[in-house]
């Protein structure tokens, strides 16, 4: 991987995406139309492929945002337990999406504030 470092942290990147396009617990999304989303957008290293963002929807999962409903090979389908709220974190200054049953915590990871 390259030295990129993306002007909006990509976990936060992640949640923006889900929140404006897939807010809703009746909707499956995956890992791949996230992705797609995230190159379309442009702040992502370019040289990433699906596998560099694993940890990101794993991490997605493990915080009860979302659950992962199925899996084929590097696709990982996923669906929202509730729908995500948008907050501010004034520690680090974003704008950060979290469902309701999150901990308070700014998912930004250089941040990671109480919210």
């Amino acid at each position: 991987m390259s030295d990129f470092t993306p002007k909006v942290p990509i976990a936060l990147q992640i949640r923006k995406i889900i929140f404006e396009k897939y807010n809703d617990i009746d909707t499956n999304f995956t890992n791949d139309d996230i992705f797609e989303i995230l190159k379309t957008n442009g702040d992502i290293d370019s040289s990433w492929i699906i596998d560099d963002t694993e940890s990101f929807f794993n991490e997605i999962c493990d915080s009860g945002l979302a659950r992962n409903i199925a899996q084929n090979f590097t696709t990982i389908y996923l669906k929202l337990f509730d729908p995500i709220e948008k907050l501010h974190c004034n520690a680090c200054g974003n704008d950060v999406y979290m469902g309701p049953s999150e901990e308070r915590k700014c998912p930004n990871p250089s941040c990671n504030s109480s919210i």
